[in-house]
């Protein structure tokens, strides 16, 4: 299942969230802000994914991000045309 990394606070996220809701894709949300257990497995990824190195170091965040089958992306416009 799709898991979503984001904030209720985000645009961006909200945008995703409200894209897979219309096209009826399953997913977890997991909002960083709720709790500091979801902050932490987000950080987690953060730290170690090759694919936030352009935001290390910069004031920005990388949400949404998505995690699907261990892959992890930030373009979920791609990943919803890839859906059909």
């Amino acid at each position: 299942m799709l898991k979503v990394f984001g904030s209720k606070m985000c645009k961006n996220c909200k945008d995703l969230e409200r894209n897979l809701d219309f096209y009826g894709i399953e997913y977890e949300y997991i909002d960083i802000n709720e709790s500091l257990a979801n902050l932490k497995a987000f950080l987690i990824l953060r730290d170690t994914e090759a694919i936030f190195d352009q935001f290390r170091g910069k004031a920005t965040i990388g949400i949404p991000t998505c995690v699907e089958d261990g892959r992890v992306f930030l373009d979920w416009e791609d990943y919803l045309t890839s859906k059909g």
